[in-house]
């Protein structure tokens, strides 16, 4: 296993982070006495790297995550959200920030959050963002409850921005913005964490499954054609005995700045398949041909949270 630095943090995660979003049953029924084992399994093989949210099984995925990391705490660097707490409910004041870190807190069964995070800025108020919700959670630094603090979100130009009006983050987490379908973070967002030396997290590089053999949910929110494309990309890899979501990994592993690339698991076998791609060589003509497969709808945003903070060239959800 890897490691690289957070930005100026002090933290070291691993270069793959587990995403415990599924513990929480985000992407079908989860089997708790799995989920504790590909927990278990992943610190034995170095991922030290945990990232939940209270949004995630509103609760399910934190408390399911705090029971597998007894006796294991001081082996991982863990992660929560405030902010979001159910599909359509979100609460960005200064009071819940503080009552949701002490939810979270006892959900985990720990004393602290390595790393805090507002959940999906963009369905907030800027303003209030910057001027109330970030303030808090640096106090919540200051007094010890939390090493570092971040911002997550979907629409890049929107976090850059957020970024910088309150420099005092540490990181920057961006989902579904750097994988063979969308590598947009690099024009917007790298460059600048590059420049301000801030952490850079790189989350759902299988850009929420679609780049998988399986294929994307239902409610998957990327244009239609973005879906289809990905098929095409998984029946491309399956015909020449390839996986895609190996290559996808591969792709994102070997990107030179991003502290972590953050991929939902929840059996051992998600795990032991995402840490096969630290040792396998990229098949570079197999990628290429991907890559000029899905040429046509690459960097194709689909819209999420308030109207006026999305990317320009964002298409509604599912059009």
């Amino acid at each position: 296993m890897q490691y690289r630095s957070l930005g100026k943090s002090g933290l070291e995660l691993s270069i793959i982070g587990f995403g415990a979003s599924p513990l929480g049953n985000e992407f079908g029924e989860a089997d708790e006495k799995e989920s504790v084992r590909a927990v278990h399994y992943a610190i034995e093989q170095g991922i030290s790297y945990f990232d939940t949210a209270p949004y995630y099984g509103r609760g399910l995925s934190e408390e399911r995550l705090g029971k597998a990391l007894k006796g294991f705490r001081d082996k991982v660097i863990l992660a929560t959200k405030v902010g979001r707490y159910d599909k359509n409910t979100f609460d960005f004041s200064a009071p819940r920030v503080r009552q949701s870190l002490e939810e979270s807190l006892r959900r985990l069964e720990t004393d602290r959050i390595d790393l805090l995070q507002v959940h999906d800025i963009e369905f907030g108020d800027r303003e209030q963002i910057v001027s109330e919700t970030l303030p808090a959670l640096l106090e919540l630094k200051t007094s010890g409850q939390v090493r570092a603090i971040s911002i997550t979100g979907y629409p890049l130009h929107h976090l850059k921005t957020v970024a910088e009006a309150f420099p005092e983050i540490d990181a920057i987490l961006s989902y579904c913005h750097y994988n063979l379908l969308d590598t947009a973070m690099d024009d917007v967002l790298t460059p600048y964490a590059q420049e301000k030396a801030l952490g850079l997290i790189n989350a759902s590089p299988l850009h929420m499954r679609a780049l998988t053999q399986q294929g994307a949910p239902d409610w998957h929110p990327a244009p239609k054609k973005v879906i289809q494309k990905a098929r095409e990309a998984a029946a491309l890899c399956q015909a020449q005995g390839a996986d895609l979501a190996r290559l996808v990994m591969q792709f994102a592993l070997q990107h030179p700045y991003v502290s972590s690339t953050l991929v939902g698991m929840n059996t051992v076998e998600q795990v032991k398949q995402n840490l096969a791609t630290l040792e396998d060589a990229t098949h570079q003509e197999l990628l290429k041909e991907v890559k000029t497969l899905l040429a046509p709808v690459h960097n194709s945003h689909w819209t999420e949270g308030r109207p006026e903070y999305n990317d320009p060239g964002a298409v509604p959800k599912g059009s």
